[in-house]
């Protein structure tokens, strides 16, 4: 029986501004089976989305969303979450906004450790802003701002997040659009902070630029170039150069935030 969609989605929103081709599409359908897999409440779920082609995906959605200022969910949703620790928190966007703008709030929410999931759409670029290059658009590779190549040396969003002290730390890609679900899923039944990247398509912005012919050959790069990270335990990094590793990437248990800050009040008023 097909999924149904429509049920988790405001219809007066669609249709929706995405490009033909673009991968944040996949991304929602996968968000909403997760969402669906996890039983969550409409009205005990806030999602949270900076500025961005991706920052756009909770408007579609319904339930409790903020579109918030450019680079600042991980600082709003942190907000909701201490005020409302109860309800599940996610968060969506892009590359740009979530480790260029907002790469401070993204680094801090993971080392507090905050529950809550940050799905980050990685397309390599600034899609809905001008095509700019990103921390994430690979050296060489050409945007508005870089139109003889990208000099500048590349984030590994996933490196960056367990870094900063996320417990829960996945990637896939939008090739693999049965994974996405179940690593969102898994990141939203952690106890803590979760950060998905999902590397998917920007035809647009960066594909146009870097000649890529079509979506179904930007897509055959992800098919050709994901390991899994069982298979990639098993490789040298000779082998793992230009590859992309998928799965979960990073797991582990740590007192979660918002209880730690609420011992602190309890131990204020002297409970």
């Amino acid at each position: 029986m097909a999924f149904n969609y429509e049920q988790y989605l405001r219809p007066g929103k669609l249709p929706h501004i995405w490009c033909p081709g673009c991968g944040h599409g996949i991304v929602l359908k996968g968000l909403l089976r997760a969402m669906d897999a996890c039983h969550l409440d409409k009205d005990r779920t806030a999602v949270v989305s900076g500025i961005g082609c991706a920052s756009r995906l909770p408007g579609y959605v319904d339930f409790n969303t903020l579109h918030t200022a450019h680079g600042r969910a991980a600082a709003f949703a942190t907000g909701i979450k201490l005020a409302r620790p109860e309800m599940t928190v996610l968060v969506v966007g892009g590359d740009g906004d979530g480790v260029a703008i907002g790469g401070n709030h993204f680094i801090h929410a993971c080392r507090r450790n905050i529950d809550m999931t940050y799905v980050l759409c990685n397309n390599y670029i600034y899609g809905m802003t001008g095509g700019q290059f990103s921390p994430c658009t690979p050296m060489g590779d050409k945007a508005s701002t870089t139109p003889y190549g990208n000099p500048d040396p590349t984030f590994d969003i996933a490196k960056l997040a367990i870094g900063a002290g996320a417990t829960f730390v996945a990637r896939t890609t939008a090739f693999h659009a049965t994974q996405i679900d179940k690593l969102i899923a898994e990141g939203i039944r952690h106890k803590g902070m979760s950060v998905i990247e999902v590397l998917d398509d920007c035809p647009t912005a960066f594909g146009r630029r870097n000649k890529f012919r079509s979506v179904v050959e930007m897509m055959k790069r992800f098919k050709e170039t994901a390991v899994p990270a069982a298979t990639a335990a098993k490789m040298s990094a000779e082998e793992l150069q230009g590859k992309i590793v998928t799965g979960i990437l990073h797991r582990e248990e740590r007192p979660e935030y918002c209880e730690q800050y609420q011992q602190v009040i309890d131990r204020a008023r002297g409970a």
